[in-house]
Formats: structure tokens, sequence, C-alpha cells
């Protein structure tokens, strides 16, 4: 895992390839029904610019766009579904101009069995785009139609999954090894400080009381001091039980990051709590930071970890 400092700010995303790569399109197209959404949620968490539904003209402007943003967008993924002029076009002749200009561009299809189509649509309560135009008014028209018109769009992908048999997860994993670059299974983990008196935080997977710990807050030479303060650290770590926990709780995150991973989640909150937030939880956060920090999980995959603090400062 690799450590970044603490900030107010949410940890960007990995969207900044080296500089001198080719932009990166995805254009992410496929059955209604067949998992798009779900797609483009994926490859947003793997650092592309989402764009839904854009107008085919449009394309290579906003390639153009995401060239001189500042920083500029590198990868940058397109939605398109039936309803989009995209499919009256040529294809090919969009993809090809985009490569032509030196990007990477590359067709994910997405598709799934009547059935599963079928189901889907009945659990979501919602009409399908083409049933309207279908000759009876059917569901089962509206695939229909709706696989004649991509049959083209489907032919020219570059990866085509079938998301019949798929959990979201496994589709999520699916992308990530076709997407995702060289760390498919980074994690960003936060550590964060807090007071029980002001509330646990909401976002926490994790949380961890301290409270057990005896609190700096009784020792007069600590009471001004916070648990970023050496002297309070020392203090705090040195009683008794306080290593054994904190290496319980590393092996306890370990863990639980790397089911995380498996099931292709990719943000992780630990909350680690004391009365006030000031002495024992800041100081715990910063040692387990500091160990995640230095390690790596069992592919070698270096994760994000970020230690914020919550509370200190408001006592």
């Amino acid at each position: 895992m690799t450590r970044v400092e603490a900030s107010s700010s949410a940890v960007e995303n990995s969207n900044a390839t080296e500089i001198g790569d080719p932009q990166q399109v995805v254009i992410v197209t496929g059955l209604s029904g067949a998992g798009r959404g779900t797609a483009a949620k994926v490859l947003e968490d793997l650092g592309y610019y989402v764009a839904d539904n854009l107008p085919p003209e449009l394309i290579g402007r906003m390639v153009e766009l995401g060239e001189s943003a500042d920083p500029p967008i590198r990868k940058l993924a397109l939605v398109m579904d039936v309803r989009s002029r995209f499919f009256t076009g040529n294809l090919s002749a969009v993809t090809e101009q985009l490569r032509t200009s030196g990007v990477s561009t590359r067709i994910l299809f997405l598709e799934a069995s009547d059935d599963v189509l079928i189901r889907r649509f009945g659990f979501a309560r919602r009409r399908h785009p083409l049933q309207s135009e279908s000759a009876d008014g059917t569901l089962t028209a509206g695939i229909t139609a709706e696989r004649e018109r991509l049959s083209s769009v489907k032919t020219a992908a570059d990866l085509v999954i079938d998301t019949t048999a798929l959990s979201i997860h496994q589709l999520h994993r699916k992308l990530e090894e076709a997407y995702g670059g060289a760390a498919p299974t980074a994690l960003q983990l936060t550590i964060q400080s807090f007071g029980f008196k002001y509330g646990v935080p909401l976002d926490a997977d994790m949380v961890l009381d301290l409270r057990f710990l005896p609190n700096p807050h009784w020792v007069p030479e600590l009471r001004e001091k916070t648990g970023q303060d050496a002297p309070v650290s020392e203090y705090v770590l040195s009683r008794p039980g306080a290593q054994d926990y904190l290496g319980t709780a590393r092996h306890l995150v370990d863990l639980t990051t790397e089911g995380y991973r498996q099931e292709g989640k990719r943000y992780m909150t630990v909350a680690v709590g004391c009365t006030g937030g000031k002495h024992r939880s800041v100081a715990i956060a910063e040692a387990l930071g500091e160990e995640l920090g230095t390690g790596a999980d069992k592919n070698g995959s270096r994760d994000v970890v970020r230690v914020v603090h919550r509370d200190l400062g408001r006592e």
C-alpha cells in the first residue's frame, strides 16, 4: 500500500496516465438492461471521465476538450445506447477517425439473453426504449428490434461481454481486468479518527473503539497536546494492550480489504474513535495508517492509504 498525507479532499482518481501516452477512449454500448450503467460506474472508479449518450458529432470535440483541460483528461468513457443518432452513422468511421488522430479507442459491447433482459426490465419496472416502436408493443419485440439494430455495432466491438450469468461483482472484475491497467485491484483506504461524543462517522465501513486505553487528557503535560505529537503518541502506544490491538486491527483491515477487492469494491473507511477525537484515536489512526502504508496485498497491488482527523481541533 502507498500512503498519502491527510487532506480534506477526496483522493483523486488515477485518471492521469503518463504524460505523452495516448488518450484512452472506451465506447460503452450494448443491449438495454445488459449492464451499461454498471460498466460506466466501474470505469469511473478506474479513473475514466464518463459522458453519457453524447451526440456523435461532439465526440471529437469532447476528446479535444479533454486533451486541453488542466489537468488533461487522459481516460474518457462514452456511453452510447440505441436511442442515440450514433447508431444511424458509421461506427467504424468514427472510431477510425479517433485512432488516426492518435487516440487509443476501444468499443465495449454488453449483451444478455432475452429471458434475463426481460426479468431485469420487469424488476426495474421500466419500458424498453424500442418497445413502443415495435409492431406489437411488447418487451420481447423491443429487445429483438434492438438486437437487429445493434448487430453491426457488436461486430465492430473490441470486447463483447455476456452478462447473462454474471453478478455485478463478476462484471466489475472483468472490466477491471480489461481496463484497469497495471493495478486493477488497487483500493483507496481512509483511516479516520473521530470522537464518539460527536457521533460515529456515517460512512464508516469498520469502527475501532480506543476508549479502553488510558486517556492522555488526564495527564497534565499531555492534555493540550494531540495524538500527532510525539509525547502523546508514545504514551498511547506504550499502554498495555495498545500494540496487540494495533496488530490485530492491521490484520483485520488486511483481511477486509482483500475481501473488498474480491467483491469489486474500491473504497473503504476505517473509523478510529475515542472520547473526543484528540488523543488516543489520532495516535492509533496515525500508527495504523503508517502500518498499512508500508505493505502490499498478496497480489503485489499497492493501495492508497490516507489518514484524516475529523474532530481534531474541536475541543
